[in-house]
């Protein structure tokens, strides 16, 4: 410092002392402004997190969530026009995971059905993208017999050659993956059950999405668990040998492409499809084969039972040895004058044999069929 500035600063010091600490203010105040890696910063007013319905919200945006794979591969869409998630950006997007034939798919539909009704218009997109897992599964008109008979308004992709499934790395019907208004998967839900924490999360992404919407804590209330705990009941049974979990209840056992003629032992083991007569073992299903009597047996600990079926065939059914009756019954059993009770076979699809009123426990269940390639898919419980 020269001898002219040092004289300078000795006879004003209180200036200079001023300006120094208005100098800290400045900097002070503005590195407040600055943001910093803990900060969230605030949304941007462009087009992207504009909220597309209302135009007056930012939307929020969690970088942290992956974005949702592209609906791909589809080849038939039901109740609408071909959709993308592109196409659908600003929308909350449920993509729900099932095929018709499924149990826990079907129980799942009537909360689907009901969030698609009470919050459709409120900027939610459900798509059900049904991924068959049996080859009549992915036939456009059983599909949309089923749709139907589910009362399903909402779109429905099929996904016959497993391409969407594949985008989201899928391995379970059903699956449910809630996409926000940016495109990003923020939730997801494996099988049945969690209704309530899936509705809340609805909401929250829909809360986020427009300013209107508002609840007032007791949005919950028509929400109900409908599945019971499991209690050790019977698991899902498949009777094709590519897919089969468990050895048949014959002797025989599995002869993969060959036809076999079945004896029925004198007693069928649990948790095990037992026939009698002739059966090709196909890769998915055990086929009915030729014009002669044919018997299916499966010892079972449930309250339900569920069969899924394709072809034609008129079968008597028998609970314990004995016909069925109005109590037990499931709704596709008819019982006739004589009190015998049996089952018309008609398409492919699931049919309800035993209705909700059984007692808990082990029980013997036995079919007595005819027609040449009826086959039996899968035995399912409740």
């Amino acid at each position: 410092m020269n001898n002219a500035l040092l004289e300078f600063v000795k006879k004003n010091q209180l200036i200079v002392w001023m300006v120094l600490i208005a100098a800290a203010i400045l900097i002070l105040n503005s590195s407040k402004n600055l943001p910093n890696k803990n900060q969230e910063l605030p949304p941007q007013n462009n087009d992207n997190n504009k909220d597309l319905l209302s135009g007056t919200r930012n939307a929020i945006v969690d970088a942290t969530k992956p974005t949702a794979p592209e609906i791909i591969g589809i080849s038939n869409w039901i109740n609408s026009k071909p959709l993308s998630l592109e196409s659908l950006r600003g929308k909350v997007v449920l993509v729900d995971f099932w095929t018709y034939s499924c149990i826990n798919c079907q129980r799942t539909i009537p909360f689907l059905n009901g969030w698609d009704e009470k919050y459709g218009k409120d900027g939610l997109v459900i798509i059900g993208v049904h991924t068959p897992e049996f080859e009549f599964e992915k036939k456009l008109e059983n599909v949309k017999a089923a749709v139907i008979k589910a009362s399903v308004k909402y779109p429905v992709a099929m996904d016959n050659d497993y391409l969407t499934w594949k985008a989201y790395k899928n391995n379970y019907w059903p699956r449910k993956y809630l996409i926000d208004a940016q495109g990003r998967i923020r939730y997801d839900h494996i099988g049945e059950g969690g209704y309530e924490e899936t509705e809340m999360m609805i909401q929250k992404l829909l809360l986020e999405r427009i300013d209107s919407l508002k609840f007032n804590g007791t949005a919950f209330s028509q929400i109900k668990e409908l599945t019971p705990a499991n209690r050790g009941q019977s698991p899902e049974t498949y009777a094709g040998y590519g897919f089969a979990r468990a050895e048949l209840g014959n002797v025989e056992g599995f002869k993969p492409d060959e036809i076999v003629n079945y004896a029925y032992p004198k007693s069928v083991p649990i948790e095990a499809i037992t026939l009698e007569g002739k059966w090709k073992n196909n890769y998915g299903n055990l086929e009915h084969v030729g014009n002669g009597s044919g018997k299916i047996g499966y010892k079972f600990k449930a309250s339900k039972v569920f069969l899924v079926t394709e072809g034609k065939s008129s079968a008597t059914i028998l609970l314990n040895g004995k016909y069925l009756d109005n109590w037990n019954k499931g709704e596709d059993v008819q019982i006739d004058m004589e009190g015998k009770s049996t089952v018309e076979f008609l398409e492919p699809r699931m049919y309800r044999l035993i209705g909700g009123n059984l007692e808990f426990g082990e029980n013997l269940l036995e079919l007595e069929t005819s027609g040449d390639g009826f086959a039996i898919y899968a035995f399912t419980f409740g």
